[in-house]
């Protein structure tokens, strides 16, 4: 629960904010912290020394259910002369560390990134006659900080988020997200590191499907370039009635071009897929190196979480042989020893199935394998083939269902255990599958259903979001996450539904893929 109101009223948890000539008694006992990041908006803000703001009523470290705790609201005049309407700014306290004390995050020093390393902003258009603020970002944005709190996974610019709805619930068609770096505030520099800044960019459901086929750095500057879409400063316009392609056709073909020369910048999804190894004799039960359909499912090591999150994390890096990481034999628990044990890692499962030690897993070659998705996942299926493997990249389907992953490679990935002698391999749950350009051309005819109109039914609202990593270069995932191996993950909006089940096969190649109904992987045997 929160509440409103301005940031020099007292509170039990709100002191009052300082600005940069606060006396030093009162600064010495203001969470440093905070106080660089209220220097940096007095810097934009020197007339609104104290702004609205919505304050979490009990803080997340005394067990409140908001992460940040607050979130501060300015008045914008904007520019007019460069296509800059007046708006409101929102800024939030809490994804950083503000207290240096441990109570939220760990401190780590002061090269580093403080706490995640980042806090939201948020522009959105000032309405006539509106004289305050609406309060129904500061929610949006506590709710991006839930995700990154509960799944230690950060967010970088480029990055996009699907909401499913509506950002303020109402009608509008702006429904989704993309991330990028606020135009006017700077990185700060805190005596618990460095913080800097991204901004929440409001966008339709056409936009953000560009920007899951080609990349969000894209989709972002063609906003720029639409003064009524964001402008330059990105600002999110809720009566925004029409997509950037409605407003201006010719902006569909810059994407499209895109996508033909650079590929997709989607590197991999967690959403609900199994596989299952058909070579394996069905009495064969014991074989804990495997994964078979109906059986519980055994943990993926420490190092093998490692490697998938390298990468999902790298997957773009561009060159002429991306490169898979070789699994790290001085890592012993993922990324566990580097963090609060409090969080959750994304990538590591809550089945208390016990972690199979990495030394006693063989990768097994497969002769036929089994691929089974739903109807989420299975949609991306054409994206991760021509988007990715035609480009020389891969990409990764982690479980959200169960621990196992299955990552697709071309030829051109080096450092994958998948050969193009045995072309489908495991080490314990992970499924690498190599695919050769030509068999990917024929897989891609054979699926081209699953992009048909006829082949769909009317959408509706998935039951469980998935989760989509939008990749950055590596380097700014680097300065900018805490810990190296976290991953941004968005969610993905739903697809339109298809006729399940659906079943391809190729017996030549001994490859079978399944998309079936959601119901079948929340069944605990699948």
């Amino acid at each position: 629960m929160a509440e409103l109101r301005p940031s020099g009223a007292p509170g039990p948890t709100a002191p009052p904010a300082p600005g940069p000539t606060a006396p030093p008694a009162f600064a010495s006992l203001f969470p440093p912290g905070l106080h660089a990041i209220y220097g940096e908006c007095r810097r934009l803000y020197p007339d609104q020394p104290n702004p609205l703001q919505v304050t979490a009523i009990v803080k997340y470290w005394l067990g409140g259910p908001d992460p940040l705790d607050y979130v501060s609201m300015y008045r914008n005049v904007g520019s007019p002369s460069a296509n800059i309407p007046e708006h409101w700014h929102y800024i939030s306290f809490g994804l950083s560390d503000l207290y240096g004390d441990n109570r939220v995050h760990e401190f780590t020093g002061t090269d580093g990134p403080s706490g995640f390393g980042f806090e939201l902003t948020f522009r959105l258009k000032r309405e006539t006659g509106e004289s305050a603020p609406p309060t129904w970002p500061a929610e949006l944005m506590q709710g991006l900080a839930r995700y990154v709190f509960q799944s230690e996974n950060t967010f970088c610019s480029g990055d996009h988020v699907s909401w499913h709805s509506p950002l303020d619930n109402s009608e509008s068609r702006i429904q989704h997200m993309l991330l990028t770096e606020d135009p006017q505030m700077q990185p700060v520099q805190t005596p618990f590191g460095v913080v800097t800044f991204l901004q929440i960019v409001g966008v339709c459901t056409e936009e953000l499907h560009s920007a899951q086929q080609w990349n969000g750095q894209g989709i972002l500057e063609l906003l720029r370039t639409v003064p009524i879409a964001g402008g330059p400063w990105l600002i999110t316009d809720m009566r925004r009635g029409e997509t950037i392609f409605e407003i201006d056709p010719h902006l569909q073909e810059r994407v499209d071009k895109g996508i033909e020369t650079d590929g997709s910048n989607l590197s991999g999804v967690s959403a609900k897929c199994a596989w299952d190894d058909l070579s394996r004799p069905p009495e064969d039960d014991e074989d804990s190196r495997s994964i078979c359909i109906g059986t519980q499912p055994r943990r993926l090591s420490g190092k093998d979480t490692e490697q998938i999150r390298e990468t999902l994390r790298r997957g773009l890096e561009i060159n002429s042989k991306p490169v898979l990481p070789p699994i790290n034999p001085q890592r012993q628990n993922g990324l566990a020893h580097d963090r609060a044990p409090s969080r959750k890692d994304s990538l590591e499962s809550d089945s208390s199935t016990a972690i199979i030690p990495h030394e006693l897993i063989r990768t097994r070659q497969l002769e036929s394998v089994h691929l089974k998705f739903n109807q989420e996942s299975g949609a991306l299926i054409p994206l991760c083939l021509r988007g990715r493997l035609l480009h020389g990249r891969h990409f990764t389907y982690k479980s959200i269902t169960g621990d196992m992953a299955i990552t697709f490679v071309s030829t051109g990935v080096e450092g994958a255990f998948a050969t193009e002698e045995h072309p489908y391999a495991a080490h314990g749950p992970w499924l690498q599958i190599l695919l050769t350009e030509e068999f990917v051309e024929k897989m891609l005819e054979d699926l081209e259903d699953l992009t048909s109109p006829e082949e769909r039914l009317s959408p509706h609202p998935a039951s469980l979001a998935t989760l989509v990593l939008a990749e950055t270069v590596p380097q700014q995932r680097e300065q900018r996450g805490r810990q190296p191996g976290r991953v941004g993950l968005v969610c993905l909006q739903p697809q339109p539904q298809f006729k399940l089940p659906k079943e391809y096969s190729w017996p030549e190649k001994k490859l079978k893929v399944s998309i079936l109904p959601d119901v079948v992987f929340d069944s605990p045997l699948h």
